[in-house]
């Protein structure tokens, strides 16, 4: 029987509420294991740990999500930072870097949503826009705090996403950052209607693939079910295969456009 391929997924670090306690906990909206999990992977959290323990961790993985969640600290893209960027999280913004270039050393596949789209391109030596506003003059990625609310993306024909999700859709956004210069070795997949980069990915990797939107809120499974996909595949093309793991085919997700609430 093939074992479903195991994704790892990045977590924040923050004070957390059940029952009577109130504690730092790891934490991550539940929609990032469900919609992973609904595609036919299996999935473990990843929360910030020593940046050389990062290589060990990967080399268990069939997959990555890098999730979103905080600013990047602008000191990692030589920035000073924009009244409205958020405080560094220089924990999760190391580990998450680690992680990432164990990824990609091994070449196992990587999924990078909105905050972790923007973490790929600083790794590959681009910048982010520190307050997408400012340059757009609206306020349409995210008008709504702790809401996400849904705007058009069009996506690149010839790139892998626009394989996936030809054309133009709407899609569950919550992002006051963006792309800028984009890092070596990217290519824009997918634009919103203002120029804003919505999608990058790797020319030089297997699947290698960034959103700025959240495609864990339903509404685009094609992309998680391809990265499950691609992780199945991911030991064979390593030439040292994880027992059971072969042959393992994804399932669709169940769609559904996202609820209001972001986390």
């Amino acid at each position: 029987m093939p074992q479903p391929p195991l994704v790892g997924l990045t977590t924040y670090l923050a004070h957390a509420q059940w029952g009577e306690w109130d504690l730092p906990a790891a934490v991550l909206p539940a929609a990032y294991a469900d919609c992973v999990q609904a595609a036919g992977g299996r999935t473990v959290l990843l929360p910030p740990d020593a940046p050389a323990a990062a290589a060990d961790v990967v080399a268990r993985l069939d997959a990555i999500v890098l999730t979103g969640g905080e600013d990047v600290d602008p000191a990692l893209y030589g920035a000073v930072p924009h009244p409205r960027t958020g405080p560094p999280v220089r924990e999760r913004d190391a580990w998450e870097l680690a992680v990432l270039a164990a990824g990609l050393a091994r070449d196992i596949p990587v999924l990078g949503v909105c905050r972790g789209m923007q973490l790929m391109n600083v790794h590959a030596g681009g910048t982010l826009v520190q307050h997408l506003p400012d340059r757009v003059g609206h306020h349409g990625h995210n008008p709504y705090r702790g809401h996400f609310c849904a705007h058009a993306v069009t996506t690149v024909p010839g790139t892998r996403i626009g394989a996936l999700l030809p054309g133009t859709r709407e899609v569950a956004t919550h992002h006051h950052q963006a792309v800028d210069r984009l890092g070596a070795g990217l290519t824009v997949a997918a634009r919103a209607a203002d120029g804003t980069v919505e999608a990058l990915e790797s020319t030089r990797h297997r699947f290698a693939v960034g959103l700025q939107w959240h495609p864990e809120m339903g509404a685009d499974a094609p992309v998680v079910c391809a990265l499950v996909a691609a992780a199945a595949c991911a030991a064979d093309a390593e030439g040292a295969p994880v027992a059971g793991r072969r042959g393992h085919t994804a399932r669709s997700s169940p769609g559904g456009i996202f609820p209001a609430q972001v986390s």
